[in-house]
């Protein structure tokens, strides 16, 4: 009965996250309470283990980064650079399109992809109305790749931090094992664009003489903090390289940035606090609660069980399954609760004998590179439809399917020469 009543919950709460009907905060924590009071009721989950099932490694993370974001981000630093790419283009469009899609692309390896997005897309079409162009190829390219760079790195995208966190890969593990395949994918998908777009991003621009008025001085209204946080974020990027050796878990690392970007700027605290996603925070939180539930039930010792078969099959093909899988999945629901959910089923394979080291790789693959499958695969997709809905160019679902989703497919069979060959080397092992 136990594992029945915790199995309702947790589709329930899943269910309410993907309807949209609510907040998918307010879905997580009401899922969150109903698991913890059913669970004091039959006696299987309490608060303490409620607390033991949040993984406060990756809430560390992602709050420490999202503070150095907050302090960053009304110095106008990444519309200065985006202007200044935009006049380095001189106005063709495809070496523009080049330029804000792989300066999506890098920022999101140390940044959150969302957030990059959500600063980059609007000065994107801005830029484009100067131009008189139109910004869809622009703002494709620009989600599509911040999702793929954010696979390269421990911190460049919400799933990672998890799995991270989950298995014990370090920022340099992310970096060696994913970075050589996030490279690869990215030049393909650059060279695939300009295909699909030959007729915008070839097209002389009608205000060409426009592109002379940018002034990216002017949009740098904080150049002092600017220059402080950079050499703070320098300082972060490097601590992650030798945080192993130090003993020092990412999200400590992170919490250091930010304590010392508050410590030298010394912003105004609600203005950094308001800039900070609490909701995504408190929405982590709950799924770990939720899913510490479900584990604590049984239920996902049973589904780990039940996978055992395909361990016994071998670590090539459950890699590959759980590749192609999480792709799938991250086409048609949100990466991160997906990647919550599998973290203990991956971590029951492991008490079972098997070696768990690619599977994890083949999880962080899938769900980064899937998402960018369909227009509610990923945060940033989602971020960029909203922005482009706002000018005479929207993009449709069709518009998506027809230059995306080719994308997203080629990077997961590209995905998975990678992983097959990682496996046949011991790269991956």
């Amino acid at each position: 009965m136990i594992p029945v009543v915790a199995s309702v919950i947790f589709l329930a709460t899943y269910a309410l996250i993907f309807s949209g009907r609510v907040h998918r905060t307010i879905a997580a924590l009401a899922g969150a309470v109903a698991m913890i009071a059913t669970g004091i009721g039959l006696g299987f989950y309490d608060f303490d283990l409620a607390m033991e099932a949040v993984d406060f490694n990756t809430v560390g993370l992602l709050l420490g980064m999202m503070t150095i974001v907050g302090i960053i981000q009304p110095t106008g630093a990444f519309q200065y650079f985006a202007i200044r790419l935009s006049r380095m283009s001189r106005g063709r469009p495809w070496l523009l399109f080049l330029g804000l899609s792989w300066f999506t692309a890098l920022v999101s390896t140390v940044l959150d992809n969302v957030t990059t997005v959500v600063i980059v897309a609007p000065v994107t079409v801005s830029i484009a109305e100067v131009l008189g162009v139109n910004p869809v190829p622009f703002l494709l390219g620009e989600a599509v790749l911040s999702n793929i760079g954010g696979v390269a790195t421990l911190v460049g995208d919400p799933p990672n931090i998890i799995i991270g966190s989950a298995a014990g890969f370090s920022f340099n593990a992310f970096l060696t094992h994913l970075g050589p395949v996030v490279l690869t994918v990215l030049l393909v998908s650059t060279a695939l664009f300009p295909f699909f777009f030959r007729r915008e991003l070839w097209k002389r621009p009608e205000n060409l003489e426009n592109l002379e008025r940018l002034d990216a001085r002017r949009a740098l209204v904080d150049p002092a903090t600017m220059r402080k946080m950079f050499w703070v974020l320098g300082f972060t990027v490097l601590l992650y390289f030798v945080h192993e050796p130090l003993h020092l878990p990412p999200g400590l690392v992170a919490l250091i940035g930010a304590a010392l970007g508050l410590l030298w700027v010394r912003p105004k605290v609600e203005e950094v606090m308001n800039l900070i996603h609490w909701d995504v925070l408190l929405f982590f939180i709950g799924l770990f609660v939720v899913v510490g539930g479900l584990e604590s039930a049984g239920v996902l010792g049973l589904i780990s069980q039940g996978l055992g078969s395909l361990a016994r099959s071998g670590v090539f093909i459950a890699a590959v399954v759980i590749l192609w899988l999480s792709a799938f999945m991250s086409a048609v629901v949100d990466n991160i609760p997906f990647t919550i959910a599998m973290v203990p089923v991956i971590k029951g394979l492991a008490t079972q004998g098997m070696v768990v080291e690619p599977v994890w790789w083949a999880l962080a693959l899938g769900v980064g590179f899937g998402g960018n499958a369909t227009p509610i695969g990923a945060t940033a997709n989602v971020v960029v439809i909203s922005v482009s809905e706002r000018t005479p160019y929207p993009i449709s679902y069709r518009r998506w399917v027809s230059s995306a989703t080719p994308v997203a497919f080629l990077s997961c069979v590209l995905g998975t020469v990678f992983l097959i060959l990682g496996i046949e080397t011991g790269w991956f092992l």
